[in-house]
């Protein structure tokens, strides 16, 4: 019952209250009828328009904000005037701009993105950058690119669309968040990662296909004591919806920041999905304890791919040392082990909570960490084996561009399907009280997503969002993504200045790390590099 006394319900609440009581006095006190019979119809009128914005499936925010939900949509209506205030911001932790979430939005529910006049800002100043296009342009590919998974030995390879929904876990999103991704994901035909939380019973739902993300924690193949369990890995590996393994090294918001579930909220339900105990602290290290250096990482890495029947299985991490991944590059030529893929977080990842300094000034971004993993396989000849993917606020079809001019064979995306289901970008994700019921655990807050609606629209951003990359490749004269140079994307520097990505990030020569001819500063940090430990003040 204290439900309907929140302040967010309350406005419904108190129409429905006045409507029983002007109607109760109107019936009791005939001679009232006169004075009543107005304030009731405004009150009955108000209750109606509260109901059905409880009931409706369209909009989350008026199904948790009945009547006062709408006060929002008003603002939007003259949105030039406040953009300032509540939009602007495109820094790390901070709102994206108005016109980005837009272009989520719109091509999630299907309506026109295309704008009139000209570009959103001024094309001369430092930052701008864009695509060449051709004087020659090509018909667009009818067909959604698709890159396969699977070095050399293994035996179950994946076909993945160029787009997926990146790490979030059950628990950090709602079962209805979760459950409206991963059924947008079957009716696209893309990939859906589960975040290191585990496979939930709202990511197999709706059949789509999985990436199971295995954390420090290693939630859903632990033992009672933290460690790894093969037992348990076994079990959850073998499900065939789940296509590709992803051990997780680091996340690009908080690379190096462990965590801690609270007992309180480690649930029947969490304890069983994560391999918990019950009522007691969950604990996420900041590194892994089933191996200690590259070499470790290396065999760990083997023995899942064994223990999996030859799905891919691969490494996420944001960049942090060079001479560490390197190290690890190493580790791959001695031990002649190679993971499947790679995927490569920027620090401009988004994540539900991490302490600013983390945020602001952890981690490399995702064009200089991409660029870098990239050269560095080319330099080793291991790059042909190794599938590259990343992930760092792509959100249109020309972000998708230009990571692949840098190197990636496909990307990720978490904070443009959250928009899609309903994310309005409100940062209450820590609290519980999500307005649209993506970031929470609350039944009565979460009932505002729609599942069927959601799933349509996470199904829709992905394939408009793939059809706008396809229109840009047209019009460059290319008929596929994997045709992108690093020339090919073009960045105004200042001073009047415009390079190529090609003259910004370095370019390596195949095998050119093993013939000591790279670029001065990969090649001083792959002579420091050791595959037999991580990085620590005596290996730099």
């Amino acid at each position: 019952m204290g439900r309907i006394f929140e302040a967010r319900i309350l406005p419904l609440t108190l129409a429905v209250a006045a409507t029983l009581l002007f109607g109760v006095a109107m019936v009791l006190l005939p001679r009232w009828f006169n004075f009543l019979w107005e304030p009731f119809l405004i009150a009955a009128a108000l209750s109606v328009w509260g109901i059905h914005d409880l009931i409706q499936t369209r909009h989350a925010i008026l199904r948790n904000y009945p009547i006062l939900g709408h006060i929002r949509f008003m603002l939007e209506k003259v949105r030039p005037e406040i953009r300032q205030y509540f939009f602007e911001a495109d820094t790390d932790g901070r709102p994206f701009p108005r016109e980005r979430r837009a272009i989520v939005y719109q091509r999630a529910k299907r309506q026109l993105d295309k704008k009139p006049f000209g570009t959103q800002g001024d094309v001369y100043t430092e930052g701008h950058e864009w695509m060449l296009h051709s004087m020659s342009p090509v018909d667009v590919p009818n067909e959604l690119f698709r890159t396969t998974i699977g070095g050399p030995a293994c035996k179950q390879p994946y076909s993945a669309s160029v787009f997926n929904i990146s790490a979030m876990s059950y628990g950090a999103l709602s079962a209805n968040a979760i459950r409206s991704l991963n059924r947008g994901a079957k009716l696209g035909n893309f990939a859906h990662d589960t975040g290191e939380g585990s496979v939930s019973p709202y990511h197999k739902e709706g059949g789509g296909d999985l990436i199971w993300e295995i954390g420090s924690g290693y939630f859903g193949c632990r033992n009672l004591d933290g460690t790894f369990s093969d037992e348990k890995f076994v079990g959850s590996a073998s499900d065939p919806q789940v296509k590709m393994i992803e051990v997780k090294l680091s996340q690009g918001a908080k690379p190096g920041h462990g965590g801690v579930l609270p007992a309180a909220k480690v649930t029947e339900e969490i304890s069983k999905i994560r391999g918990v105990e019950m009522g007691k602290e969950c604990i996420s290290p900041a590194r892994h304890s089933a191996f200690s250096s590259p070499l470790e990482m290396m065999q760990f890495i083997g023995k899942l791919q064994k223990l999996s029947g030859g799905k891919p299985v691969g490494f996420k991490l944001c960049i942090g040392h060079r001479s560490e991944f390197l190290g690890t590059v190493k580790a791959m030529l001695e031990t002649g082990i190679t993971p499947d893929f790679i995927v490569v977080d920027g620090k401009e990842g988004g994540t539900g909570a991490a302490p600013a300094e983390f945020i602001d000034n952890l981690g490399m971004p995702l064009r200089d960490g991409l660029s870098f993993v990239h050269a560095s396989l080319v330099g080793t000849g291991l790059r042909d084996k190794i599938k590259l993917g990343c992930a760092g606020k792509i959100i249109t079809g020309f972000d998708m561009a230009r990571a692949h001019a840098l190197g990636a064979d496909w990307c990720n995306a978490a904070r443009g399907f959250m928009f899609a289901v309903g994310c309005i970008q409100a940062q209450t994700c820590h609290t519980g009280k999500c307005p649209t019921g993506v970031t929470t655990q609350d039944p009565f807050r979460q009932r505002a997503i729609v599942v069927t609606d959601k799933a349509e629209r996470v199904a829709n951003f992905h394939r408009e969002t793939v059809k706008s990359l396809a229109e840009m490749l047209a019009a460059a004269g290319m008929t596929s993504p994997y045709h992108l140079k690093p020339q090919h994307i073009l960045r105004r520097v200042g001073d009047g200045r415009i390079f190529t990505l090609a003259d910004q990030y370095p370019i390596m020569e195949p095998g050119g790390l093993l013939a000591n001819n790279a670029p001065a500063a990969i090649l001083a940090a792959w002579n420091r590099a050791t595959p037999k430990a991580f990085w620590s003040p005596g290996t730099t």
